[in-house]
């Protein structure tokens, strides 16, 4: 491992230290420029400038009171007025078009005085000597951070105070600015957000360091900056197997964007025993194959005749037809199922306790332990519609924009009826796939082709999942715009509730978009189909869909594979290929217009200006692809073992995809704070419990596992014996296909042919697929056996018993493991001992100083009234 950064987890060296061990990584100046291209058509843009991106039609914000280009310019006069009395220096790029220049580069400690001070930023303390026989194990150098204090500050180390605060630091800082700073007189004319959202200004975003690439190597001539640092140590595709660097992403980023790096890293670190466990599952069932009984009966019954498939167009079939589908059963649905699943529901469990523990190392080592997020400020949309309904705030003191209860919860009332009528529509689709399948399984039974006709249930399924895929990435766009819609009418009150309410929304949309054709061919296909002769049908036209006589399980497997891989394949593409060709396209059209200008000559604003802005929603599109990913890899895993495999397979590119994105592709965000990832916890540990639910039910109804054990041990050859081997399940598949006689069936189900053709003679019974009936020569012709109800009774207890044991399983991993290692207790315990003491001492020592400073000048006043 030769990168110049530790692996995570352990601290990076500041920027000084960097340059010290690379030997050639020149100072990095601290610098930070909010940038503000001005839209307002009374301007003419600047030609190297976007002409399209930067004049817009006038604005219909509220605050408009006037002609609004004249608001627009007295708003950004105000504001530049107002930040230059708060310590920023601003600067004017006027050529064509104004371009405002935020920064503060000199004496940015004693300008930024009065904001520092409402800013609780955890700096280093200077070094505390304690007593070594007191604290032997105590390092000379070790120091503590703490809330930074203008009035405090000879306690803090400061050896330059112009570089005390780091790049994402002042980014904040700044940001805190500009959103206080008032434009025009008003109690809520003010902040930055405001004059972005009427227009006033195109946008604002801190600059990246330079540019990302070099024509000389990191190795021999040290990283220019910050963010070539970046790219040559953890963009860069060729270091794909190094750890992240999240110190320095944390540096540059802010600790919002490294907490989410930190989780992805940790999330895929925690793939690979789940991806390994999964393969070696996957590998017992190809290696046991040829030892496995039912498989060899149904590849060996070439006398069995099943049942037509669907009325009339599907011809009879020998069961050995479906020989290669047992065998590939087989490979996820063999004897080690089980476990990988009360695995998986460990594993689950496991991941998020450790998580926890991980989160709390990188809280404590980031400052974040005692972070507290500020108060959310009331929403811009929230005050211009309740502006002239007011109360006062029981905790300021000071009025505020208020929502009456029946409003409220009226408003909510519809929002619920959006997102019922929204979860209609899913089902919806689903109900069009399960008629295209119905539909089509006819069509392919009577195509002319044989690989089709004979493989029609294979070909229909594939099809459907493609189809479903195309539906669902359709309505994930029609969603996102209902959320929106739906989160906008509620009228939220803060931007946090705001969050909250559209990741809920979102969540819920697009789980029921992905999830329920797996949820209906998992527990619904083949199970009410009725018999031969009697078939429940859709709409009373068509006959619902049937199993292979191998189980429903391929299909289940066949569509989890092609989702996962189509729907992760497509979002990497999109992620990386969207902004890749806006970006060209910029390019092409600048160099282009300005052919005679070098590239190099722009400046850093107008390049970072050319480059995409983040999404508007922040980091949900990240969290939210890993969490669906995550439910694919838990919720139905005992029917699909490779799901882990495919999940780190894609994790592995996702994380340098991210940071190639992030570092080349994107302006820079906003540094932000956050000590955990918020509501997404909380979503990962509901679908690990119904991750729990949902295998049981796999394993007991969609698996043959349960109807083998009650063979096993009730009807097979080693009934009462006590042991359930392969060699007890011989004669099962033939005591698992109940017997139907041909003349019995419905006129519109009547096969056009009699099998004839295929067999020696006609044909004059069938067998059923999977069901347990009487004969049809029996007093109750075609009734339901007394395996059935074994069978059945067997799957609930199953599933009653697995449940629960799974759930105490996990419940009491999770009171073992600690959230807090004990390393860290003692270190946070050790530390808050050591503040109090060093606190206690300061205080004495200062009074001590009082003293002597009253005794001195008690001494010398004693001295001049001497006589």
């Amino acid at each position: 491992w030769n990168s110049p950064f530790p692996p995570s987890g352990q601290n990076l060296p500041s920027p000084d230290c960097v340059h010290s061990e690379t030997a050639a990584l020149p100072a990095v100046t601290e610098q930070l420029e909010m940038v503000s291209c001005l839209a307002s058509l009374s301007i003419t843009p600047l030609p190297n400038c976007s002409q399209e991106t930067l004049c817009s039609s006038s604005s219909t914000s509220t605050d408009h009171i006037s002609s609004p280009t004249l608001h627009v310019m007295h708003g950004r006069q105000e504001i530049m007025e107002e930040s230059s009395a708060s310590g920023l220096d601003s600067s004017i790029q006027d050529d064509g078009r104004k371009i405002y220049f935020m920064q503060r580069r000199h004496r940015f400690l004693s300008r930024m005085e009065k904001h520092i001070n409402k800013f609780r930023g955890w700096l280093p303390r200077k070094p505390m000597k304690f007593d070594s026989e007191t604290l032997p194990d105590l390092e000379q150098n070790e120091s503590f951070t703490a809330p930074f204090s203008r009035s405090r500050i000879h306690h803090f180390i400061i050896h330059n105070k112009e570089t005390f605060f780091n790049n994402a630091t002042r980014s904040r800082i700044i940001h805190h600015i500009l959103q206080r700073v008032k434009y025009e007189e008003g109690k809520n004319k003010m902040g930055l957000n405001r004059l972005l959202n009427n227009n006033s200004y195109e946008a604002a975003f801190p600059l990246h360091e330079g540019s990302y690439h070099s024509k000389n190597s990191i190795r021999t001539h040290g990283a220019e900056n910050h963010r070539h640092l970046l790219y040559e140590c953890w963009a860069w595709w060729g270091v794909w197997y190094k750890y992240q660097p999240l110190e320095l992403i944390r540096r540059y980023f802010g600790e919002k964007i490294g907490l989410y790096f930190a989780w992805l890293g940790w999330y895929t670190g925690m793939l690979f025993p789940a991806a390994l466990v999964g393969l070696c599952v996957f590998l017992y069932g190809v290696f046991t194959l040829d030892d496995c009984q039912v498989s060899k009966e149904i590849c060996q019954s070439t006398e069995i005749i099943m049942c037509p498939i669907c009325d009339q167009y599907c011809p009879y079939l020998r069961l050995s037809d479906s020989c290669i589908y047992a065998k590939v059963t087989h490979f996820f649905d063999n004897g080690a199922t089980v476990f990988f699943a009360v695995f998986m529901a460990v594993w689950a469990t496991v991941f998020l306790e450790f998580w926890k523990r991980r989160r709390a190392v990188l809280a404590y080592d980031w400052d974040l332990i005692d972070w507290e997020e500020e108060e959310d400020e009331i929403r811009p949309q929230f005050e211009a519609k309740y502006s002239n309904k007011e109360r006062t705030n029981p905790i300021s003191g000071k009025p505020e924009p208020y929502q009456a209860f029946t409003e409220k919860y009226s408003r909510l009332l519809v929002s619920a009826s959006g997102i019922f009528f929204m979860i209609l529509v899913v089902i919806a689709a689903v109900f069009g796939i399960v008629i295209y399948r119905v539909i089509t399984v006819s069509t392919f039974a009577a195509f002319g082709w044989a690989l089709i006709r004979n493989n029609s249930q294979v070909a229909t399924t594939g099809t459907a999942v493609c189809i479903n895929f195309c539906v669902i990435m359709l309505l994930n766009v029609l969603y996102e715009k209902v959320a929106l819609l739906l989160t906008n009418l509620e009228q939220p009150r803060t931007e946090s509730e705001w969050e909250n309410s559209f990741t809920f929304k979102m969540f819920l949309f697009q789980f029921v978009n992905l999830n329920s054709s797996t949820f209906y061919i998992a527990f619904f296909l083949g199970r009410f189909t009725g018999r031969p002769g009697a078939y429940l049908r859709l709409i009373n036209r068509w006959k619902l869909e049937e199993c292979h006589p191998s189980g429903c399980l391929i299909d289940l497997c066949l569509q989890m594979g092609i989702i996962m891989v189509l729907k992760q394949t497509w979002n990497n593409v999109m992620e990386l290929g969207y902004p890749l060709i806006q970006n060209w396209w910029t390019r092409r059209r600048l160099k282009r217009e300005h052919s005679h200008i070098a590239k190099s000559s722009f400046p850093q604003w107008e390049r970072d200006y050319n480059l995409q802005p983040m999404n508007a929603y922040g980091l949900f599109d990240e969290y939210f692809e890993m969490i669906l990913q995550f439910g694919f890899t838990t919720i139905f895993v005992a029917a699909f073992p490779l799901a882990p495999l495919l999940a780190l397979l894609n994790n592995i590119i996702e994380i340098r995809l991210d940071a190639y994105k992030f570092v080349t592709q994107w302006r820079r965000p906003l540094p932000s704070q956050a000590k955990d990832i918020g509501i997404w916890y909380g979503i990962l540990e509901g679908i690990g419990i119904l991750s729990v639910i949902t295998n049981a039910f796999v394993i007991a109804v969609t698996s043959d596992f349960i109807p083998r054990l009650v063979y096993a041990y009730k009807y097979g050859p080693c009934a009462g014996q006590g042991r359930a081997g392969e060699g007890c399940m011989m004669g099962y598949v033939n005591a698992s296909l109940s017997v139907f006689r041909v003349s019995d069936f419905e006129t519109r189900s009547q096969p056009r042919t009699n099998g004839s053709e295929m067999f020696e003679e006609a044909v004059k019974y069938c067998r059923l697929y999977r069901d347990y009936r009487e004969p049809p020569d029996s007093a109750e012709p075609y009734s339901y056996t007394l395996q059935f109800w074994h069978v059945l009774a067997a799957r609930l207890a199953f599933i009653i018993v697995f449940e629960h044991m799974v759930f105490a399983i996990k419940t009491l991993i999770a009171y073992l493991i600690p959230d807090l290692p004990k390393d860290l207790r003692d270190r946070m315990r050790r530390e808050k001992y050591l503040i109090q003491e060093t606190m206690y001492e300061a205080e004495l020592e200062r009074l001590q100083k009082e003293k002597n400073e009253k005794k001195r000048k008690k001494d010398k006043t004693h001295h001049k009234e001497w006589p």
